[in-house]
């Protein structure tokens, strides 16, 4: 599988592979000599424009406003989006609320949520009886690739790994509470 892979904030990946192809470029909304928007950034690197994609982001916070300036064609082309979201102790201010649940429910239009593990590098922020990891990784599946619709019920799941030595931040349990 070729891997296409950005950060302006390295000189090169980790490693070195013949499938890589790396741009020295951050994603975000805008265009310039430091950023591209991923809508550029796939039809300059993936010639078949009706190929299925696998998007992986961790992107520092510019994850929702990718999100919101990618079109909805590209986003229908991901199969599968694994996506690292900053900032969700800051869902209680309104203005970030009103970015980032945009952003879900551009996600949430074509795919459904799948996993959600809990990022222990930052702590959990309490509000109102309320807990909330301040970062957490997302794993969505396209709706029409999303054949097996069982609920987990093991918590944490025996792949959810702490990301670091920090105490373990389990998922809320009212985030898994069924309606």
């Amino acid at each position: 599988m070729k891997v296409f892979l950005a950060d302006r904030s390295v000189d090169k990946p980790a490693e070195e592979h013949e499938l890589f192809h790396f741009t020295k470029k951050f994603v975000g909304v805008t265009s310039s000599d430091e950023f591209m928007t991923i809508d550029e950034w796939v039809s300059g690197s993936i010639h078949d424009a009706h190929s299925d994609l696998l998007l992986q982001m961790d992107i520092e916070g510019y994850e929702y406003e990718t999100i919101l300036g990618m079109s909805d064609e590209l986003s229908s082309r991901f199969r599968i989006i694994v996506a690292e979201f900053h900032m969700l102790d800051q869902l209680w201010n309104l203005p970030f609320y009103r970015v980032a649940s945009r952003a879900f429910e551009k996600i949430l239009q074509s795919h459904v949520c799948v996993h959600i593990h809990p990022n222990n590098c930052c702590g959990v922020s309490r509000v109102k009886g309320l807990s909330i990891p301040s970062v957490a990784e997302f794993t969505f599946v396209r709706k029409d690739r999303n054949l097996n619709r069982a609920y987990a019920n093991c918590f944490p799941h025996p792949l959810d790994v702490d990301n670091t030595s920090n105490t373990h931040v389990g998922l809320p349990d009212w985030w898994r509470r069924m309606p």
